[in-house]
């Protein structure tokens, strides 16, 4: 079996700080070389990989304003679709446009769906749904207009990602700096419960982060650190109290919260999207729906055990169960 995995290149694949598409695509090229698959992946220059690496795009657009984002989409998608046929199947985590290429190629094409950027992409997935397959990364992100193949949740490399039993004394929000990922509203969490709050994520709207939060960083109660990589992710995860999860979106999945969790610190989340699938209330986190209920989840916090988020997260999340997952969509998809 020859797979084609085609990675965004906004970031580099795995990607140094923030970039949850590409690091999905990493984990399940390597998952899947591990296994002795034959896999080319499609990503940019400096990426890092133990199996094949095929690139146009030397520079991820993300990290250079000097790369124009549309041209070099355009030459990384149309790399892999003209070498279609070296492959037996592609699967595409690059959202919609390669989609485009699907009926001018005679390669099976398989789409993880990393959730829905816009209402408006959802009449490609339509166009090509009876040509094309759909993986959904949870059950709670599927349109009911599309079929799926299946459903795989995100995969976690845990050796990455220690057991941590013994937490410090703060409560950590890390994600993206946005008003979707509920940032003002774990600083509020934070503060009615009297707890330090370590932020940490990439500022993706700048006058969000001026307005809502930038006010509130004292450096007494309230710090932000940061877009932070692996090395300190991990050690801010382990060691929190609990991660606030205050989304205020229809989340698809939430990288951080299966990371939380397999370090054994529960998640303090709103019950949207993905997270009644992610989080076993009362178990492994709590499930809230106001700011209230979440800062009297933080005063319960120290009835979860925290080996057993680490336990459930293993059992769910790991990279290993992803990898399979994704051969099995692919067995299936070539027998027929």
């Amino acid at each position: 079996m020859k797979i084609a995995i085609l990675s965004s290149i906004a970031w580099r694949t795995p990607p140094r700080k923030y970039g949850p598409w590409e690091q999905v695509a990493s984990y399940l090229a390597e998952g899947l070389h591990a296994r002795g698959i034959d896999v080319t992946l499609f990503a940019t220059s400096d990426s890092i990989t133990k199996a094949k690496l095929d690139a146009t795009c030397a520079v991820p657009y993300a990290e250079n304003a000097q790369v124009d984002a549309k041209v070099v989409e355009c030459m990384h998608i149309s790399n892999v679709m003209e070498k279609a046929d070296q492959f037996d199947l592609i699967h595409n985590h690059f959202d919609f446009l390669p989609l485009t290429y699907s009926k001018l190629i005679r390669t099976p094409m398989v789409t993880t769906i990393h959730g829905f950027s816009s209402s408006k992409i959802k009449e490609v997935y339509r166009k090509y749904n009876g040509h094309t397959h759909y993986v959904s990364i949870s059950n709670a992100d599927r349109d009911e207009n599309l079929d799926y193949a299946a459903t795989v949740y995100n995969g976690i490399n845990e050796e990455e990602f220690p057991f941590v039993a013994i937490p410090d004394d703060y409560l950590l929000y890390f994600g993206r700096i946005h008003a979707d990922k509920g940032t003002s509203e774990a600083i509020q969490i934070a503060r009615q419960a009297g707890y330090k709050l370590f932020i940490a994520g990439l500022i993706q709207d700048e006058g969000y982060f001026e307005r809502e939060v930038k006010p509130h960083i004292d450096e007494k109660q309230v710090f932000y650190i940061g877009n932070v990589g692996t090395e300190e992710r991990r050690k801010l995860l382990g060691k929190a109290v609990a991660l606030l999860h205050p989304i205020k979106f229809e989340e698809p999945f939430g990288l951080s919260v299966a990371e939380s969790m397999f370090c054994g610190t529960p998640v303090i989340a709103f019950k949207r999207g993905s997270m009644p699938e992610l989080i076993r209330d009362g178990e492994t986190g709590f499930l809230v729906n106001t700011v209230d209920e979440a800062v009297d989840a933080v005063g319960n916090v120290g009835k979860i055990k925290r080996a057993d988020c680490r336990k459930w997260a293993a059992s769910v999340f790991s990279k290993d169960k992803m990898v399979d997952g994704y051969i099995a969509v692919y067995e299936e998809l070539l027998r027929k």
